[in-house]
């Protein structure tokens, strides 16, 4: 049962944390299960019980590509490896790897990508992967997921581990505004309608969940029923609930914390030409690199708030016949 919880309070669990927890919980549960990261241990708190446990925690040092390499060595020799660095170094940086060794190869990894686009924030524009989604929906089979809350992160991680194929999972390290109870079951590939509305659909992921649900909340206000709807998992799509929110409401708004090229955008605006035509807009990251600051900054430069999803809603409506 997926109970929602939405109050627009963040939660109390950095995310970070909630990794540090949920990777040795897996481990100790299934014998099968092992860690690899790229030097990175400490930012997602496992450093402690990898030392305490150095033959299900490896760290593959700053050589992303080479750790893509061993984790499918060791996922064709039975094993199912969680991987973790930062978003750039998980997607670009070692996608040869990923798509060859990881997809091409029929090698079962899951691959977790922290502090994806603005949530990078001070660690800059080199750090700040907007395009990290759109590499991974071209790998076959792949599954993509933009974290909702800390229940959505652990709920797709350990669904993660025994689902076949390549998996990315994008996340905070920080703290995110809490959506879910965390007994919450959410399965991945199906879409979580948070919020009815008949006027317009608010398709969004990630961070950009609660600035959709804040941006209805204003909408409302003004007399537009905006319905809200959580596609944290990217790919595979639940096309069928993003077909049937558009026919219902005959206009649709995507928010996303990525570039609009190829993302979620895209990945919507796929369904939308072949299913059901509709005026459309999205508020994402456009042509565009990133760059240092906190992130309440770089929401604002990149036009990633309520705000502007508040403007792009009305601008849908007034496009609707």
């Amino acid at each position: 049962m997926t109970e929602i919880v939405y109050t627009g309070e963040l939660d109390p669990r950095l995310c970070k944390s909630v990794l540090g927890e949920t990777i040795p919980a897996l481990a100790a549960e299934d014998p099968d299960v092992i860690y690899l990261d790229a030097d990175l241990m400490s930012c997602i708190g496992t450093g402690k019980w990898a030392k305490e446990h150095p033959e299900r925690a490896v760290n593959c040092g700053i050589a992303e590509a080479n750790m893509i390499g061993v984790a499918c060595g060791l996922a064709s020799a039975g094993f199912k490896p969680i991987v973790h660095t930062f978003g750039p170094f998980a997607s670009r940086r070692c996608f040869d790897q990923v798509f060859l060794s990881g997809g091409y190869a029929k090698n079962d990894i899951t691959v977790i990508g922290t502090d994806p686009g603005v949530t990078a924030t001070m660690n800059g524009g080199t750090h700040m992967p907007f395009e990290d989604v759109a590499l991974y929906r071209t790998v076959p089979g792949a599954t993509v997921i933009d974290v909702t809350d800390p229940a959505c992160l652990i709920s797709v991680l350990r669904q993660c581990v025994d689902r076949p194929g390549v998996k990315y999972i994008r996340v905070g390290r920080k703290q995110y505004a809490r959506v879910y109870s965390d007994s919450a079951d959410l399965p991945i590939g199906k879409a979580v309608t948070l919020r009815e509305g008949k006027d317009v659909a608010i398709f969004a992921a990630g961070i950009m969940v609660h600035e959709a649900l804040q941006a209805a909340k204003t909408l409302e206000a003004q007399g537009i029923q905006a319905a809200v709807v959580d596609l944290f998992t990217i790919k595979p799509l639940d096309a069928e609930a993003v077909a049937r929110r558009a026919k219902e409401t005959g206009a649709v708004v995507v928010a996303e914390n990525h570039s609009r090229h190829g993302g979620l955008y895209s990945a919507v605006l796929e369904v939308l030409a072949e299913n059901c035509p509709v005026p459309a807009a999205c508020v994402a990251v456009e042509d565009e690199f990133g760059e240092v600051g906190p992130q309440d900054y770089l929401q604002e430069r990149f036009g990633l708030t309520a705000g502007h999803i508040v403007s792009q809603a009305k601008a849908v409506l007034a496009r609707k016949d």
